[in-house]
């Protein structure tokens, strides 16, 4: 596939882009593009699927921090699939779904997520997203210091116990698989918006 890869010189797009290469891709520009991948900052992502929109290629995205809702509709009146994941290590999403499982049995629990000092969001999409899928009301620390790629722990008590429910990339080279997984799927998803790797691990189920 020939893959438009938007931050290809950042900490995530330079481990990622000989990866897709490794994989039988070829980054090209969006003009040649079958699909573009995006891994840069909450102020140029949206302008970047826009432009992939506007020219009918598929988006993978894995930067957070930006507004859904404007997007979603643009594609699916365009009928580009865009596929958004807050994490694309396969780990990190089962740690979200152990976390919605473990919050329906017990209620109180909070969310610590650590990440490299340069990333702009906080909480972290990550955060976010299992915090929603555990209801909502779920208290998030988050902790930006240098030497950290990305880690979250998943604090559940009542008397008595602690459950703790923790995921931990030491390289972003975590993020490829899932990365891979959704440009083999993205032909296949629907116009609009589609969020989290876990849309396309359930396809396998």
């Amino acid at each position: 596939m020939r893959v438009k890869l938007f931050g290809a010189g950042g900490k995530v797009g330079s481990v990622l882009g000989p990866a897709l290469e490794a994989a039988g891709h070829d980054l090209v520009e969006l003009d040649e593009a079958d699909a573009m991948v995006d891994f840069t900052a909450p102020d140029v992502v949206v302008a970047n699927i826009e432009a992939a929109v506007e020219a009918g290629v598929p988006c993978v995205v894995g930067t957070s921090g930006w507004n859904l809702d404007e997007v979603a509709r643009r594609a699916e009146d365009a009928g580009v699939a865009v596929f958004y994941a807050p994490n694309f290590a396969i780990g990190a999403v089962l740690m979200m779904r152990f976390a919605a499982e473990a919050a329906k049995h017990i209620p109180q629990a909070e969310i610590v997520e650590l990440h490299h000092e340069t990333k702009v969001d906080a909480p972290s999409g990550t955060a976010t997203a299992t915090a929603e899928a555990m209801g909502g009301d779920v208290p998030i620390h988050s902790v930006r210091l240098p030497g950290i790629v990305a880690h979250q722990e998943v604090l559940l008590s009542q008397p008595g116990e602690l459950l703790t429910i923790r995921h931990d990339a030491f390289s972003r080279e975590a993020y490829v698989p899932g990365v891979l997984l959704a440009l083999e799927r993205i032909t296949t998803l629907p116009p609009g918006l589609t969020v989290g790797l876990g849309a396309l691990l359930d396809r396998d189920s």
